[in-house]
């Protein structure tokens, strides 16, 4: 009886310091360890999906941050709306330019609604309908909003329109502090769930273009990328 009394007694302290993550993957605790000296702060969360479940952002804003969730599926930012209703949540598609172009959508506020037909190829889920949707660079929308914040965490993800969100944004102006991002170039795929050929990504465009803008790489999880600025101070 001892014994199993112990083992509770462990089991309940281990329980105490033991963190919930609310990310497909476990992004979100090296977020929140990498930020764990800050109670307040900015996220801008691109591709946002859904509040809670499968969300990189959920377990700052419990800390008592705030920031602004961007999705292209309406009914994902009218949950936003009335999970984190202290944010700002934005329903556009992200790319580099103003245009009209097909949506690929599975179900009802799927992880992986697409604009990159490539990607809707190489999903094994059988698209539910196709719709025409506008899209929106993020420099417009921040520009629009007159946007000043520091960006303390930036997080991407797409499903494959990673370069034209990149592209479409002033990386050297807002210089968010920690960025994560999800890597789906289609020719790496197997890295998702093999992380053997690390070659391959410190020699991707998308590399390149975060050492260039003077970012570090720290993590890889799944196919999510982590930076971190060279001024980063925790």
């Amino acid at each position: 009886m001892k014994k199993l009394i112990d083992y509770i007694s462990i089991y309940k302290r281990k329980l105490k310091y033991q963190k919930t993550s609310y990310s497909f993957n476990g992004v979100d605790l090296i977020i929140d360890y990498i930020f764990k000296n800050k109670k307040k702060g900015f996220y801008l969360d691109i591709g946002a999906q859904h509040p809670i479940s499968n969300n990189n952002t959920f377990i700052l804003f419990q800390k008592g941050w705030e920031g602004i969730n961007i999705d292209l599926d309406k009914r994902n930012i009218d949950l936003f709306n009335i999970a984190r209703p202290n944010d700002l949540n934005l329903n556009f598609a992200i790319s580099d330019s103003e245009s009209v172009v097909d949506c690929f959508f599975y179900h009802d506020s799927s992880p992986i609604n697409t604009l990159d037909k490539d990607v809707s190829n190489f999903q094994k889920a059988k698209v539910k309908e196709i719709k025409k949707i506008k899209t929106k660079p993020l420099n417009n929308i921040l520009n629009d909003l007159d946007f000043q914040n520091q960006i303390d965490y930036m997080n991407i993800d797409v499903e494959g329109y990673e370069d034209k969100v990149l592209n479409g944004f002033d990386i050297k102006k807002y210089k968010p502090s920690v960025i994560s991002i999800e890597y789906l170039d289609l020719n790496l795929k197997k890295l998702e769930f093999k992380n053997n050929d690390i070659n391959n990504l410190l020699n991707s465009n998308l590399y390149t273009y975060f050492t260039k803008n003077n970012y570090y790489f720290v993590n890889w999880l799944h196919g999510d990328l982590i930076f971190v600025h060279k001024d980063f101070r925790d």
